[in-house]
């Protein structure tokens, strides 16, 4: 995951500075750098992760982070030797060009975390996708287009899934069980929704409540996802059972076209519902799941329309996430794992 920090250490009055820290916490940056000693004061305002030289920032400077101002050859080289003995090394030129920043990658990547310092978006995008790898991230000289900066540390740090149509095989309805809707804090598109199903490798796409019917208003922060047993895709590339999940944590919303992002998970509600399993399959892999038996629950057919379980048949085609390993606690395993 790509961060955005941002600066707002220096010789100015605390007051001066103190916007910028108000600005990075209500756009969501992942930390701030202050003068030592001003930690506490940070901390006062909300919670974020604290950078300093002092022993009670978060991050600290000359010990967990190195900065370093790039003039020349020689500092470019300095800064790869300091990289090498940190968890981070922000680096700032005085006059920034793409060549040394690549040549920082190349020599630093899987070593420590590169942050570079930007004034705007432009810059900071230049940062983050140089060698397709782009720096980890961004530390901002300045909070002036701090929002945009936001949104292009999000899109470049999120997944980008392929999703394959697979063939409807089977819908019969079960009995009863615990099923389970997730109510994010956030309100989730038409043709976006959450990879669900009973095996943690293969997921159906099962579209959020964003659509109104003749039967319900829409809800397009709920996505109505399964029982309580089913699996749940999370961030970086985990998995969670949907019983697991409670306020504040995260899970991946999925477009109809595999884009993600991480919404936080408000509340759930998990309440006694007729159930259908839905099977189907790929190229010889089954995919199948439980849903509440309702016209109202929505998968995603192969033309990326939301499509009611209700009107599904067999030999329709909806889309799912398929992989080939297999998972342990939630995490990608290369062994046989079977589930059935």
């Amino acid at each position: 995951m790509k961060q955005l920090w941002v600066k707002a250490d220096g010789e100015a009055p605390w007051e001066e500075r103190k916007k910028r820290v108000t600005d990075a916490l209500e756009s969501g940056a992942d930390a701030v750098l202050v003068n030592e000693g001003e930690e506490d004061k940070v901390r006062g305002l909300g919670k974020i992760k604290v950078i300093s030289k002092s022993q009670k920032a978060d991050i600290v400077l000359e010990k967990n982070a190195v900065y370093k101002v790039i003039r020349n050859k020689a500092d470019e080289q300095d800064a790869v030797k300091l990289g090498g003995r940190s968890e981070y090394v922000i680096v700032n030129s005085t006059d920034w060009k793409v060549i040394p920043l690549e040549n920082l990658i190349a020599a630093l990547q899987g070593k420590c975390r590169i942050i570079v310092e930007v004034q705007d978006a432009a810059e900071a995008k230049t940062a983050l996708e140089t060698l397709e790898v782009g720096a980890d991230g961004v530390i901002a000289g300045n909070t002036k287009q701090l929002k945009r900066m936001r949104d292009l540390v999000e899109a470049l740090s999120a997944e980008k899934l392929t999703l394959t149509p697979v063939t409807i095989k089977s819908l019969k309805p079960v009995g009863m069980g615990d099923r389970v809707c997730v109510d994010t804090a956030s309100m989730l598109a038409v043709g976006e929704g959450m990879l669900v199903g009973s095996q943690s490798n293969n997921m159906f796409l099962v579209h959020s409540e964003s659509i109104e019917t003749e039967y319900v208003a829409a809800r397009p922060f709920r996505v109505n996802a399964g029982p309580v047993h089913a699996y749940v895709r999370v961030a970086q590339g985990k998995t969670k059972y949907l019983s697991e999940l409670k306020a504040g944590d995260e899970v991946l919303a999925v477009n109809k076209d595999g884009r993600t992002r991480t919404v936080i998970v408000g509340r759930l509600k998990v309440e006694k519902r007729p159930l259908m399993l839905v099977e189907a399959e790929h190229e010889g892999k089954q995919v199948k799941t439980l849903l509440q038996n309702a016209e109202t629950i929505l998968l995603v057919d192969d033309k990326g329309r939301p499509v009611s379980i209700s009107r599904l048949k067999t030999g329709d085609r909806v889309l799912a996430y398929i992989e080939d390993t297999g998972r342990h606690f939630g995490m990608k395993v290369k062994e046989t794992i079977q589930e059935k």
